[in-house]
């Protein structure tokens, strides 16, 4: 519970909201109280005469001397009759001989002649309902709103936290894993902490106030109360701490449920090339069958234990309905009030197991959320951090290593990149070419060695200020559901005509244009209504409406044609010496003017120089030239482009 309230004290703006919430509970609790009186006051017919006459509480029989002994006190008139009126003036007067609750009784009906005005009975049945609806209302409302906003800041603080922490995180958590959480555990949370109001602010007031209610007007009768207690409590701690158990299984399968449906339906053109539709039903089937099963669980725990307490509670009542009617000749209207009371104090009793099976949901939600906002990002700007205002000179690795899951991915790596060079970085698949343009923004920090820009380490310089210096195209472009200026724009106040002049020179307006909205056409999710290669041409006009000094490429042109591909080679060229250009290619024609490359295997560089200069001592490189310009018939790339 601790990690509950933690969560909802996170933001103080709640407090008032917190201490209100209580109240209007507290309020409820002694509506329901005024309910149960009025209930006994209207089914109170008048006088008893065993309460007129009788000596002794609960006796069964009276003499004719204990009657003429007691109606000359009652008939103080000497009228030789007893009107309703003056039974209830003789009994408010002997109120030292009444219990509270009658005394009560028969001073509002010395005051309202409630049985003989009809008008009266209605009034005060409407006012107590209009009383109690009021406050049953702002009860439930201020919990659930109380809740609403709990878990809409719980959702926003996730969502900043995860989007500090470094991408080894997403390597370790997958995306169905963190949409459960975000979403499936913060609305859990939500509804344990409305429960958590509930049982432990509300429960133990209305517990406390009716038996003390209850004792106050026949301690007698309230003893047999305290037996049904030890009844009630063992199947609630009992069934409670299954509840936790299987609700952790649950939440756990849930995140594989939700992986197992976004892989598939992400790579939904896959299944069907293959016609795998029936495997992945069957992955599918295996993930909901196992849910379903801890459903089950988790419904039987959390409704066998109101029954069984139903059972108990009423069993209860029935002992005290007849101990009180035949030991202790307690009236009928009294009756009713006392359980009315003690209807009032088992009920949240009953409705504690119920909530405590929400609010075990919640703590394990809680776990499973604070576990992700406890993680401390493992890159932060360090204290007296720089605002780079923009790149001057170069960037070095000097003898730079990195490590990912225990293996090596750099060795040793040492190169330069001055301002405006154009340096390409080519190598056989997982030689680390993508690692290197990834550290460079601190998406990860390096292990060994050191990266410098400007003469500075990165850590020199504020993240977000080092990164708003660099623009970036990867080969798989993140596009969102929005317009296409937007989608370029990126969050920045760009205007249109340099969103268009960026559009132009990554020659994707030429599909633009051709679009009813132009700039204001809408993208779907992920861009999925665009082909790759236009997909690609909005990254890369994202890229060069920024307009940052360093320029990163990762395989920005591998889903583009031939024909788009030369005319961003074209693009490329003209910003030479104007942007800092660090190029990842596997097409090597992409990269045939670029100032210097540098080749990578096994994450160590072996040659670093011209085209010229590697063609002559780097055999690998040769060796992948020829594999792309060989079939044309030449090794002359000029030539080859010509063809």
């Amino acid at each position: 519970m601790k990690m509950l309230f933690r969560l909802v004290l996170r933001n103080r703006k709640h407090l008032s909201l917190l201490i209100i919430t209580p109240l209007t509970l507290f309020a409820l609790t002694f509506a329901s109280q005024m309910e149960m009186f009025c209930l006994g006051l209207m089914s109170d017919t008048g006088a008893d005469f065993f309460a007129l006459f009788s000596n002794e509480e609960g006796k069964n029989q009276i003499t004719l001397e204990e009657v003429q002994g007691k109606w000359s006190q009652i008939d103080t008139e000497g009228k030789n009759a007893i009107s309703k009126q003056d039974a209830i003036v003789y009994l408010t007067t002997k109120k030292h001989e009444l219990n509270p609750l009658k005394w009560l009784m028969q001073k509002a009906k010395e005051k309202y002649p409630l049985n003989s005005n009809l008008t009266i009975l209605i009034l005060v049945l409407i006012g107590v309902a209009f009383f109690k609806a009021i406050w049953l209302f702002a009860s439930r409302y201020t919990t659930q709103i109380l809740s609403i906003r709990i878990s809409r800041d719980l959702r926003e603080h996730y969502f900043e936290h995860i989007q500090g922490l470094p991408m080894s995180f997403y390597q370790q958590y997958n995306i169905g894993a963190l949409s459960s959480r975000v979403v499936g555990d913060a609305s859990q949370i939500s509804l344990s902490i409305n429960s958590c109001l509930i049982n432990y602010l509300q429960s133990p007031f209305t517990i406390v106030a009716s038996l003390s209610a209850c004792f106050f007007l026949s301690w007698k009768l309230s003893i047999v109360i305290f037996f049904g207690v030890p009844l009630i409590i063992i199947p609630i701690v009992f069934l409670a701490r299954r509840v936790k158990r299987v609700t952790k299984q649950l939440l756990s399968n849930q995140e594989r449920f939700a992986s197992v449906l976004i892989d598939f339906l992400s790579g939904i053109q896959t299944v069907k090339i293959f016609a795998m539709e029936l495997f992945s039903l069957k992955k599918y089937k295996e993930q909901n069958d196992r849910m379903a099963v801890l459903e089950s669980k988790t419904a039987k725990y959390g409704l066998l234990t109101r029954p069984i307490l139903h059972a108990i509670t009423t069993l209860c009542l029935a002992i005290v309905v007849i101990f009180g009617v035949y030991t202790l000749g307690m009236p009928i209207a009294q009756l009713i009030v006392f359980c009315g009371l003690l209807h009032l104090a088992y009920e949240p009793v009953k409705k504690f197991a119920e909530e405590n099976a929400n609010v075990q949901r919640g703590v394990v939600a809680a776990e499973r959320m604070l576990e992700v906002l406890n993680l401390k990002p493992l890159i932060e700007d360090k204290e007296g951090a720089l605002e780079l205002k923009g790149f001057k000179e170069s960037i070095e690795f000097d003898h730079v290593w990195f490590t990912y899951q225990g293996e090596w991915v750099l060795r040793d790596v040492s190169f330069t990149v001055n301002k405006g060079e154009t340096v390409a970085i080519v190598g056989p698949t997982g030689a680390g070419k993508s690692t290197i343009v990834q550290l460079l923004p601190r998406l990860y920090e390096v292990q060994k060695g050191e990266i410098r820009l400007d003469g500075k380490t990165l850590d020199a310089y504020t993240q977000r200020s080092l990164r708003e210096n660099i623009a970036f195209v990867s080969q798989k472009p993140f596009l969102f559901y929005d317009t296409i200026a937007a989608n370029i724009a990126f969050g920045r106040d760009f205007p249109l005509p340099e969103i268009e002049r960026a559009a132009e020179r990554a020659h994707a307006d030429e599909f633009i244009l051709k679009l009813p909205g132009k700039y204001n056409s809408m993208l779907a999710e992920t861009g999925k209504n665009f082909s790759g290669g236009q997909q690609q041409r909005l990254a890369i006009a994202r890229a060069l409406v920024k307009r940052a000094p360093i320029l990163i490429l990762d395989e920005a042109t591998s889903a583009l044609d031939a024909l788009s591909e030369n005319r961003i080679k074209a693009a490329i060229k003209e910003l030479h010496g104007e942007v800092t250009q660090i190029i990842i290619a596997h097409r090597l024609a992409t990269i045939e003017h670029a100032d210097k490359i540098i080749y990578l295997e096994r994450g160590e560089k072996l040659a670093e120089g011209t085209r010229e200069e590697l063609l002559a001592s780097c055999i690998p490189f040769r060796k992948m030239w020829e594999a792309l310009y060989c079939g044309r018939g030449s090794l002359d790339p000029a030539i080859s482009l010509a063809e």
